[in-house]
């Protein structure tokens, strides 16, 4: 594990056992992570699914089930319904997605009477740890937010930075991307970056530094930076936070880093009353665990701001 993933989850370690809320639990691959979770001393989890189903995943992997509460649902949607009112209820600090597709579990978090609901646009974020940088970097938003207008980027923006703060960045720089680092009202992103950094210098986005536009490579490269000639922006190389313009920027981002660079990652759905883990089967077990790690990181946040 590389030195910023280590220091979290050193940190959460240090915080109350979350409760994570699993929703349709039967997968392997999720048994260990919540395993690997708990044997952290991290977190524990109420598994929501077929209680058989539960048990014939669990064969070969290293969890004892009986340190785990099982809650028998046969039905995949009645599960996800179920451990999302969990969290609702507070009676967990997090949902988590197990074997059931993504539409779904996304139905439950947004229901108006038992869902996690908070009033705020729902947004991902991806934090990643990257060789050659010695900060974690926030990716957002790169799987949900297709076309954000002006406002959905701020509120983006600033779930980001909730996120960034949980992970112990107190003052997190936001760089929003474009092609190039200047004003071009041809230039959508550059005129919504342009606005971003306005709405920050006069008060209306706390809590971090905003500094757009920004091609990708002065915002994460001080040497480009210099090169460029842009040394007396806020942001010289120094980003902690990536706001991308659009889904395409940020999937790509995201995947690039994720399959290229030599990175360890996370990721998870903020905007919600509690955070949500949404990973995928492809995900690695590690990316699995730092997600679940970032979620109790997140929870605590939203405890000690509530």
């Amino acid at each position: 594990m590389k030195k910023e993933f280590t220091r979290i989850w050193d940190e959460a370690k240090k915080l109350d056992t979350k409760v994570i809320s699993v929703a349709v639990a039967q997968d392997s691959a999720v048994l260990e992570a919540v395993a690997g979770a708990k044997k952290a001393g991290v977190a524990d989890a109420v598994l929501f699914g077929d209680a058989d189903e539960i048990r014939e995943a669990a064969k070969g992997v290293d969890i004892n089930l009986d340190e785990f509460t099982i809650v028998d649902v046969k039905d995949k949607v009645e599960a996800a319904r179920q451990a999302v009112e969990l969290v609702h209820n507070k009676k967990a600090d997090m949902y988590m997605k197990g074997i059931i597709d993504t539409k779904t579990v996304l139905k439950c978090v947004l229901d108006k009477e038992i869902g996690l609901r908070s009033g705020k646009l729902l947004s991902h974020v991806g934090v990643f740890e990257v060789e050659g940088l010695n900060r974690l970097l926030f990716i957002t938003d790169a799987a949900f937010n297709m076309y954000p207008e002006l406002e959905d980027k701020k509120q983006i923006l600033e779930n980001a930075v909730v996120v960034a703060h949980a992970c112990g960045v107190p003052n997190p720089k936001v760089a929003p991307i474009a092609a190039v680092e200047v004003f071009n009202p041809k230039m959508p992103a550059t005129v919504d970056a342009t606005e971003l950094t306005k709405m920050n210098e006069e008060g209306k986005i706390t809590g971090c530094i905003v500094d757009g536009p920004l091609a990708f490579d002065l915002a994460i490269d001080r040497a480009a930076a210099e090169h460029k000639g842009t040394t007396d922006r806020k942001i010289v190389g120094d980003a902690d936070v990536i706001l991308v313009p659009n889904i395409e920027t940020g999937n790509a981002l995201y995947k690039a880093l994720g399959h290229i660079a030599d990175s360890e990652m996370g990721a998870l759905l903020v905007g919600t009353a509690a955070p949500v883990v949404l990973t995928s089967r492809s995900d690695s077990y590690e990316t699995k665990l730092n997600s679940i790690v970032l979620a109790a990181m997140v929870a605590e946040r939203l405890k000690q701001e509530a």
